[in-house]
C-alpha cells in the first residue's frame, strides 16, 4: 500500500466552501467539488495546483460555485451525473448576477462559464470509469437529485468521499446507503444535533398551510432553488391538493431540468404531476395573482433577495399572513436577521416585520444518529470529517467512544493530512 494525502483547500471545520485535492503514488492529483460559502462576505476555497480531473458531487454552489476558476485557469475536465451538468449553468448564472448585484468580488468571469459548460464529462450512478490512474463510480447521496458519493479505488485502497448525504428518504430522491471502504471522508454539518421526525415535521408543516389559509392569510415560504422547493411542493401536493399554490423564482428553472432527468428522482411522474398543479409565476401580472393564493413558495431561501423580498413586502402589513421557514438561515442572512430581531431589508431599508414566523426542520443532511450509523457501516479504518462546524467537531468524534473502531481525522484547510496504509 502507500500513503494517501488530503488537502483542503476549503470545508474542513466549516460549512461549505469545499474543495479537497487528493493525492496518491501512480494516480494523478484528482479534486473534489470546488465551492464558494455564501455568507457575507463569501468565503473562498484557496487555489488548486494544477488538476486535470475534478468530480463535482452536486450542484449546490459551496460545492460547485468555484468550478469556472478551474476551468479558466487548468482547463480542467469535471465529472458529475448528466443532472448537476445540466443545473450547473443556472447556477454559475446566478452566482455572478449576485456577485454584481452584492458587489463582492469573483475569480472567474462569463467567459470561463461559457467554458466550463464545454468541460462536462458525465457518468450515471453506478457506473465504473477511470479518471487519474483512479477507478470512480458514483453513488446516490440522497441529498437532492443527481447528487453524488464517491468510490475511489486502485488495487489496494477504497475511499468513500460522501459529499452532502441524507440517509433518509425524502419527497424526491432514496436516501444514501453505506459503501465498505478504507477511508470514509463524511459530511457532518448536523454533527451537534438530530433531526425532528421528518414526517411529523411534513404534517405539521401542513397543518400551518391549512390553519393559515382558514383565517384567510397567505403563508410565504422562502425556499432554495434546487432541492428545498421542490420537497415543499411534493409535500403540499400529496397531504392536501385542494391549495392553491403559487411557484416562483430560479426553482421553477430548475424544476424543469429535474424532469428531465426522472433517473435521478424517487417519484418522477409524482413530482411532474406535482409541479404541473402548482400555479408557476412568469411574470409581473402572475406576481400579484400570487398575493391572492393559499401558499407562495419562491426564492431565495435565506431571504437574502429574489422574489421572496418582493413577496414580503406586499403581505407584511396582514397579520393573517405567515412567514413559513424551511431551511438554514446562515448568519448575516436576511432570515437569520428576521428570526433573531424581527427586521430584515426590504430595498435598503431596515423594516421590521410583524408578521408570524414558524421553523421547520426538513433538511437533507444526515442528523448527528444517521452519520454515526453511516460511518460504522462503512466500516472504514480511517474516518476523516468535513463540512461540519467548527464548533461541533470535537464532541462528533467523541461518539465513537474512547477506543473507536476506527481513527478519527479532523483536517485543517490549508494543511496536508496524510494517512500511511503502510504503518497499519
Amino acid at each position: 500500500m502507500s500513503k494517501i494525502w488530503f488537502h483542503f483547500h476549503g470545508g474542513a471545520r466549516e460549512v461549505g466552501n469545499v474543495g479537497c485535492t487528493i493525492q496518491k503514488s501512480g494516480c494523478e492529483t484528482i479534486l473534489i467539488d470546488y465551492g464558494l460559502a455564501a455568507s457575507k462576505p463569501p468565503r473562498y476555497p484557496s487555489p488548486t495546483p494544477y488538476v486535470r480531473n475534478a468530480i463535482i458531487t452536486h450542484a449546490h454552489i459551496d460545492h460547485i460555485g468555484m468550478a469556472p476558476w478551474l476551468v479558466g485557469h487548468h482547463g480542467t475536465k469535471l465529472h458529475s451525473t448528466p443532472l448537476v451538468a445540466a443545473l450547473s449553468e443556472i447556477m454559475w448564472r446566478d452566482t455572478y448576477k449576485v456577485s454584481s448585484i452584492e458587489g463582492y468580488p469573483l475569480t472567474w468571469d462569463k467567459r470561463d462559464i461559457e467554458d466550463s459548460l464545454e468541460s462536462w464529462v458525465t457518468h450515471d450512478h453506478r457506473e465504473s470509469f477511470d479518471v487519474s490512474g483512479w477507478t470512480c463510480i458514483l453513488r446516490g447521496a440522497g441529498h437532492v437529485p443527481g447528487a453524488s458519493m464517491v468510490e475511489l479505488k486502485t488495487q489496494d485502497i477504497k475511499i468513500l468521499w460522501t459529499g452532502d448525504i441524507d440517509t433518509r428518504q425524502s419527497p424526491n430522491v432514496e436516501g444514501a446507503k453505506p459503501v465498505e471502504c478504507d477511508i470514509l471522508v463524511m459530511e457532518a454539518t448536523y454533527a451537534g444535533r438530530d433531526h425532528t421526525d421528518r414526517a411529523t415535521e411534513e404534517d405539521r408543516l401542513v397543518k400551518r398551510v391549512q390553519d393559515i389559509r382558514a383565517r384567510g392569510g397567505v403563508a410565504l415560504i422562502p425556499s432554495f432553488a434546487s432541492g428545498r422547493g421542490q420537497d415543499i411542493i411534493k409535500i403540499l401536493h400529496d397531504r392536501d391538493p385542494s391549495l392553491n399554490v403559487h411557484y416562483d423564482g430560479m426553482g421553477t428553472r430548475v424544476s424543469r431540468i429535474w424532469n428531465d432527468h426522472p433517473d435521478y428522482l424517487r417519484d418522477p411522474s409524482g413530482f411532474e404531476k406535482a409541479l404541473r398543479w402548482t400555479k408557476r409565476v412568469r411574470g409581473k401580472s402572475d406576481r400579484f395573482k400570487a398575493l391572492e393564493a393559499d401558499v407562495i413558495v419562491t426564492t431565495s431561501g435565506m431571504l437574502d433577495g429574489g422574489p421572496a423580498i418582493w413577496y414580503l413586502n406586499k403581505l407584511r402589513h396582514d397579520s393573517a399572513n405567515a412567514i413559513l421557514l424551511t431551511g438554514y438561515q446562515a448568519p448575516g442572512s436576511g432570515g437569520r436577521s428576521l428570526v433573531d430581531t424581527g427586521i430584515i431589508s426590504i430595498y435598503n431599508r431596515k423594516t421590521r416585520i410583524e408578521l408570524e414566523i414558524d421553523k421547520f426542520d426538513l433538511s437533507n443532511h444526515a442528523g448527528r444518529s444517521e452519520l454515526v450509523d453511516f460511518a460504522r457501516a462503512c466500516n472504514p479504518r480511517h474516518l476523516i470529517l468535513f463540512h461540519t462546524p467548527d464548533e461541533d467537531v470535537e464532541e462528533f468524534a467523541d461518539l465513537f467512544g474512547p477506543d473507536p473502531p476506527f481513527e478519527v481525522l479532523i483536517p485543517i484547510n490549508g494543511r496536508d493530512l496524510i494517512i500511511d496504509m503502510d504503518a497499519e
